[in-house]
């Protein structure tokens, strides 16, 4: 018959621990399930009739709406906001309301505002500039915040309200019943700060050395807080990190400018004939056909002729939007204006950039098409861009986003030139901003609670984005980049299940931790087609709804028949470091020759190796890991051969060769976090080979896990973890044979050696 080498062979295998036979017993104490796979009933809210426990909506979910009309009118020469708004608030819950609840955020720039109270300050005089020295020191404060002139019901007379800081609770003479709509006006009117000057705030206006302005206008109303059926009011104080949770609705708004400003915001323009002129509507007619390039609809040198100029008239435009949970506006003379249109899955939305000279070449170059490309890749991923346009506008240092619309940074020299990294981060900031649009404001999130249920999945798709617009794209949110953060100080790093406002290092919080854990998710762990299904359920599930942490967990889950709840408690509800290495490599031959271990053993248990010849096989560790030269040629042994007669011709010819390397790996974690192991073995002869054992292979023992490799070819190396997938903050230990580095004592010698 033909032999096979040592393969399916019956090996006999003697313990080598002795236990002590009078052992004494060691007595434990009962425990909690501590097992980092463990499900997290503990941890997410129960299931009921509005959040189900597939992670959809339930039967009785309802949610508020609050629908706006307003009167706005910018005052440029003082630099303020005038406002009237009649506010209609559905109750569509089935609670009685016995007061509103009225977010008034450009109150953290009141001068009473405490704000700046609960900020630690220290004396930086010797290393201050003279222009910050004044503004820090000599500076009276900017005197912000809302003027409310009056709060009337819909028939005209007074309402009760108090005013909390950034809150105003409004005060029902008489509950509002579920079902019921109740009407009120407020008139307002407050100073618009200099993001330059007072602060580099969301809103506010910047200050050109020509005189002219770029107001870029936000937050700039009394808006509604949200009103939950189970939590309550979302009315937590804004300190100015933690962002906004709103109810959707419709707005009808007219808002008076200059009559040579150049205005976009959210909704669709009701008067375009009023106030643009008949080549400006020609030209953004053409754009609405031009689906390759962007269209000029006011090009650089109409702008340059208007920013000399500065209009005494006045002129009113008018906004309608249906759905939105927010409003904003831009608006200046130095607007150049360009825009194309984007096919999203066969409907037209507008791409659309406004932006002053300032902002050339970089913003005509490049904003416009990253705009379009992140309509299509979001939408990609998630739903189809329900919304008819998407506006980036140019402001030197915002970073911003608010339905349809958005404010980005990113100015070249004055010259026009520009750095990579200038460029890059306008790239991303425009994504990142326009993306915003997903994620919160229709997938509507609680910011001022989770920023990482808005933040985080916004920076995750937006990688997504930007790698598609530039495959060469440097995110900063991949799971490499997050390692410095995490194998930090950890008194100073909070889990991503933090409430913003408390958090020590928030934009790797809430940003880059939550995104390259997703990215992980994706790449490593389900893979993109169960994950793309599950992210596109949940936002599909969650348009313009409210969802909560557990929605998304429990939908990520529900869509992939993937068990997740061991990544979401260590990656989002802990500050667990991923940290995965190889502890050690035993290196085993066969042989018909026993070893030193096996006598001694079978000597302990009077047993005679003699009675078992030809019957066993034995094997033998190479600690060296070189086997020696005659291994790789053992002859076949007895045992072999009486089990290889026995095979039938269809068995043997079932039979592969035999591996002539064994080798016992053991993998250590000294990190918090079970990751998958991600293993290449190199061999010798060059060729590579990539295995992937799941996260569940710690789940009975959290400190260490053993595999064997059996193989034909000898093994030059182990390497885990080779293109960086996991965050493993610790690399040193993953690789064997070790890598051994040479120490700075010895390379100072080899730098001095003449």
């Amino acid at each position: 018959m033909k032999k096979l080498k040592y393969c399916f062979l019956t090996v006999v295998f003697i313990s080598t621990s002795i236990f002590a036979q009078n052992q004494e017993k060691v007595k434990s104490q009962g425990h909690t399930d501590q097992n980092k796979f463990r499900q997290m009933k503990d941890v997410l809210a129960t299931p009921n009739e509005t959040r189900t426990a597939s992670g959809a909506p339930g039967y009785a979910y309802t949610q508020q709406k609050v629908d706006y009309v307003m009167d706005i009118r910018l005052d440029e020469d003082e630099n303020k906001i005038f406002g009237h708004e009649e506010i209609t608030y559905h109750n569509n819950s089935k609670d009685y309301l016995e007061y509103l609840w009225v977010q008034l955020d450009q109150n953290m720039r009141a001068r009473d505002s405490k704000t700046p109270d609960v900020m630690s300050e220290s004396f930086n005089a010797p290393f201050e500039g003279p222009v910050s020295f004044t503004k820090n020191n000599l500076k009276e404060k900017f005197d912000g915040g809302f003027n409310i002139e009056g709060v009337k019901n819909g028939d005209g007379s007074d309402l009760s309200y108090t005013i909390n800081q950034t809150m105003m609770r409004i005060n029902l003479t008489e509950p509002l019943a579920p079902g019921e709509i109740f009407k009120f006006n407020v008139t307002w009117h407050y100073n618009i700060n200099d993001i330059n000057v007072d602060d580099r705030g969301r809103s506010g206006l910047e200050i050109f050395p020509d005189g002219n302005n770029n107001y870029t206008i936000a937050q700039f109303y009394p808006r509604l807080c949200v009103y939950d059926n189970v939590e309550g009011w979302q009315n937590m104080q804004f300190w100015g990190t933690s962002e906004f949770a709103l109810e959707f609705g419709d707005f009808d708004v007219k808002i008076t400018v200059p009559d040579d400003h150049i205005l976009e915001a959210t909704g669709e323009l009701q008067n375009a004939k009023e106030v643009l002129t008949k080549q400006q509507q020609k030209r953004l007619d053409e754009a609405k056909k031009s689906f390759k390039d962007p269209v000029f609809v006011v090009t650089q040198e109409e702008a340059e002729i208007a920013e000399k100029l500065r209009s005494t008239k006045t002129k009113t435009w008018h906004f309608k939007a249906k759905r939105v949970r927010d409003f904003a506006f831009a608006t200046s003379r130095k607007y150049i204006w360009d825009a194309m249109a984007v096919n999203i899955n066969g409907r037209t939305v507008m791409a659309i950039s406004l932006y002053p000279k300032e902002g050339n070449p970089l913003w005509e170059e490049h904003s416009t098409r990253v705009v379009a490309n992140t309509l299509e890749e979001y939408s990609k991923l998630t739903f189809d861009y329900p919304y008819s346009k998407a506006v980036s506008v140019h402001s030197e240092w915002q970073g911003m986003e608010y339905p349809m619309i958005c404010f980005n940074y990113g100015r070249p020299k004055p010259d026009g030139s520009y750095s990579s990294r200038l460029k890059r981060g306008m790239i991303g900031v425009i994504t990142h901003e326009v993306g915003h649009n997903f994620f919160p404001m229709i997938v509507n999130s609680d910011e001022r609670q989770w920023t990482w249920m808005d933040e985080g999945l916004n920076s995750f798709v937006e990688t997504l984005a930007e790698l598609d617009y530039d495959p060469n794209f440097i995110t900063g949110n991949l799971p490499k980049d997050i390692v410095p953060y995490m194998s930090g100080d950890q008194s100073h790093i909070s889990p991503i299940m933090s409430q913003g406002d408390y958090v020590y290092q928030f934009t790797p919080n809430a940003y880059t931790k939550p995104a390259a854990a997703l990215y992980m998710l994706r790449h490593t762990i389900m893979g993109p087609e169960l994950f793309d299904y599950a992210f596109r359920t949940y936002s599909k599930r969650w348009m313009f709804k409210h969802p909560t942490p557990a929605d998304f967990f429990r939908t990520m889950e529900d869509a992939s028949a993937m068990d997740l709840d061991w990544f979401w408690r260590g990656w989002f509800y802990t500050t667990d470091v991923s940290d995965i290495g190889i502890k050690g490599v035993k290196t085993f031959y066969l042989t018909d020759k026993p070893t030193q271990q096996a006598k001694d053993v079978a000597k302990s248990y009077n047993i005679s190796l003699d009675d078992y010849k030809g019957k066993l096989i034995y094997y033998a560790e190479e600690k060296s890991g070189v086997l020696p030269a005659d291994a790789k040629n053992v002859s076949d042994f007895e045992v072999l051969d009486n089990y290889m007669s026995s095979l039938t011709e269809k068995q043997k010819a079932e039979l592969k060769d035999a591996p002539n390397y064994f080798y016992e790996v053991t993998f250590e974690k000294p990190g918090g976090l079970v990751m998958p192991i991600i293993l290449q073995l190199t061999y010798e002869d060059g060729t590579k080979e990539r295995k992937m054992y799941p996260a569940q292979i710690w789940r009975y023992n959290d400190n260490e896990v053993t595999k064997v490799f059996k193989t034909q070819k000898a093994i030059a190396n182990f390497t885990i973890d080779p293109d960086l997938e996991t965050a493993d903050v610790d690399t040193s230990n993953n690789l064997w044979p070790r890598k051994v580095e040479e120490s700075s004592f010895d390379k100072f010698k080899e730098k001095i050696k003449v």
